[in-house]
């Protein structure tokens, strides 16, 4: 069985991903897996450059095949922030309740038609020494002006999806796999880890 490990030690993130990738065989691994591992380094200015650096990184460290994403929410009204900011847009010791919080006030009293934003991943597949593959998702919303769902994490609550009615924090799993940025650029590296890996295909 092949292995693959998910550079990140978000306990969602790997639910996610363990569950997009059911039935092709391939053992999940994650950094909570190797908690010896230093933390890694993102110093990129994109999305693409820290998800390839991580990806680089986690694969030198372990030695396995490793994919590692790196999203965020755009925001168009603040000129695209937070970007690649999103996970510390609060502070060094932001949370995502206090990442909320922030964004909700820099909003206030900003009108829907202008609160338009998305989440952007890129999910970049490298094995030692070596990117293999790297894919991009979007998924469009408007932020409300207060959270709603309790499922998710991150932005998950304020990013409100027209086609579903609902914010991403009130989908199901399953819905959110169907949509989610993450989950459309895991889609596209699939081909890729089934080949690397020899997995079967979901």
């Amino acid at each position: 069985m092949g292995k693959l490990v998910v550079a990140t030690t978000n306990r969602g993130k790997v639910r996610e991903i363990t569950s997009m990738l059911s039935g092709t065989g391939i053992q999940i691994l994650s950094l909570l897996d190797f908690p010896s591992l230093p933390a890694l380094v993102e110093e990129g200015d994109t999305f693409e450059d820290n998800a390839k650096s991580k990806a680089l990184q986690a694969a030198g460290y372990t030695g396995l095949a490793c994919i590692a994403d790196d999203s965020g929410i755009e925001v168009d009204f603040l000129g695209g922030a937070p970007g690649v900011y999103s996970a510390r847009f609060s502070g060094p010791d932001a949370t995502d309740a206090s990442n909320n919080a922030k964004l909700i006030e820099l909003l206030h009293e900003v009108p829907a038609e202008k609160r338009t934003a998305r989440f952007r991943a890129v999910v970049a597949l490298a094995v030692p020494g070596r990117i293999i593959d790297v894919r991009e998702g979007v998924l469009e919303g408007i932020v409300l002006e207060s959270p709603r769902g309790s499922g998710g994490f991150g932005y998950d609550p304020l990013l409100y999806v027209p086609a579903f009615g609902k914010t991403v924090a009130e989908l199901s799993l399953e819905e959110k796999n169907e949509i989610s940025h993450r989950a459309q650029a895991l889609r596209g590296l699939l081909p890729s880890i089934i080949q690397l890996l020899g997995a079967r295909t979901p």
